[in-house]
């Protein structure tokens, strides 16, 4: 493995005065999202102010004024933490790091590996643009594993044997799930770094190297790529899903690259040091939950085993991906319900390593999360549920409430976002959050012996 660029290994990490000290250079250059935090702290006063209506007395729902400082307050270190997110990344893929890319002085061998499953009309579309990765094609495979097709999967991929000869089809009769078939992929790479993509996903060609720059450090274990929707005209559904994909990108994501640590490395686009996985592999995939194999999660639990591994995990905002996302409400659902039974478990085997790794991350964001990803569905249903039927009140509020947190995440996609097309559907789906998504947790808890897949 090339380990030419030592010199900027991120040995120093640690170094809390260093970090901070070459953070505070980037910091001048953020004037206009400085501008948003100091409105945070505003509305985080306004916003206690207007939850206050809810509760004339302290005294009687302590609670609720606790939970509202609380979540306002988490969510404005998130966009503390995505503002520093570009002086965090910058050291990994400095320009020393890019030219060493470009100039073929770091070129890993990489392979792309694709499970599939019944996707005849998207896996041509995501193998091509594999091919026309902007990276030379003698250092690069493509694996696709046909998991049990029923449609013309395999004959579509038969079918471009000729035109791609660094494909390599695995065709499996049987059904046998998206963990053990990227596991088979990582078993069969010849890639140094391997890249996991969903069947309906890409990365788009010409931002491809900027995945590959982070690897230059040895200590990056995973590099997660921003991902939108490629469907997000086809109706306000998808609209609004492009909206939370750019902030949960470029704001979440942005915020846990900052220290190191994405906890999950995105499906549709990520890409790991296979010399990392391969000795966690068997224990990855025979995973375990409340006896019953885990089968779905995957992703996560794979960023789950390399920072337990000790090594960093980011997100790097230089590659765009792209992912199909349910046009239907159905499919929505299902989707999220599957998301949701995957958060649960995750957090569960997160929580048995992460207080020791890395503290400060746990207990500054990994804590505070799992404390409001757990009160905040009981908190919609008391305002969708116990405030009209038995106070007769409508959770106006709440609702007011929930829409002055999301104004602080939109003005900031606002700055960030080029096309400047999506934030105003930040607001519909943090309504759609609050009052729907997040009390789908409880029922993936009673859920969570089902370990059927759901659909896309």
């Amino acid at each position: 493995m090339n380990r030419i660029l030592r010199g900027t290994a991120l040995n120093n990490f640690g170094k809390t005065s260093q970090w901070f000290a070459f953070g505070i250079l980037k910091f001048r250059e953020k004037f206009g999202q400085i501008l948003i935090v100091a409105a945070g702290i505003v509305f985080l006063f306004l916003l206690t102010l207007v939850k206050s209506k809810t509760s004339p007395d302290f005294r009687i729902e302590p609670t609720l004024f606790i939970y509202t400082i609380f979540v306002s307050s988490f969510a404005l270190s998130r966009l503390v933490g995505a503002i520093f997110y570009e002086a965090s990344f910058s050291r990994v893929a400095s320009r020393e790091n890019i030219d060493a890319v470009l100039k073929g002085i770091y070129q890993p061998f990489v392979t792309f590996v694709i499970p599939c499953k019944n996707e005849e009309k998207d896996i041509a579309n995501t193998v091509r643009k594999c091919f026309e990765a902007d990276y030379p094609r003698e250092k690069t495979e493509i694996i696709v594993i046909n998991d049990g097709s029923t449609d013309k999967t395999i004959d579509v991929l038969r079918g471009l044997e000729a035109s791609i000869p660094s494909m390599k089809i695995i065709d499996w009769k049987i059904n046998r799930g998206k963990r053990h078939a990227m596991a088979e992929g990582f078993r069969q790479a010849k890639g140094e770094i391997v890249v996991q993509l969903d069947s309906d996903s890409f990365i788009d060609p010409g931002s491809f190297y900027h995945l590959l720059v982070p690897f230059a450090e040895p200590e990056i274990g995973a590099v997660c790529a921003h991902a939108d929707p490629q469907n997000s005209e086809k109706n306000i559904l998808t609209k609004m899903q492009a909206a939370y994909y750019f902030m949960s990108f470029r704001i979440l994501k942005a915020a846990e690259s900052t220290f190191l640590s994405v906890f999950c490395c995105s499906g549709c686009s990520s890409a790991y040091r296979k010399d990392l996985v391969l000795p966690i592999l068997d224990r990855w995939t025979n995973e375990k939950f409340l006896g019953l194999p885990a089968t779905w999660g995957d992703d996560r639990s794979l960023t789950s085993w390399i920072l337990k591994s000790g090594s960093k995990t980011i997100y790097t905002d230089e590659v765009q991906a792209y992912t199909i996302v349910p046009e239907k409400v159905k499919q929505l659902m299902k989707q999220q319900l599957r998301w949701k039974k995957s958060w649960i478990v995750n957090a569960i085997i997160t929580s048995r390593f992460i207080f020791k790794k890395q503290p400060f991350v746990a207990l500054f964001y990994f804590l505070p999360l799992i404390i409001i990803s757990l009160v905040t569905p009981f908190m919609a249903l008391r305002a969708l549920i116990y405030l009209p039927v038995f106070q007769s009140e409508m959770p106006y509020f709440y609702i007011l409430g929930v829409l002055l947190v999301t104004s602080l995440f939109a003005l900031y996609c606002l700055i960030l976002e080029k096309r400047k097309t999506y934030w105003p559907y930040l607001f519909l789906w943090s309504l759609l959050n609050f009052f729907v998504l997040a009390p789908l947790l409880i029922y993936a808890a009673i859920r969570i012996q089902d370990r059927g897949w759901g659909t896309r």
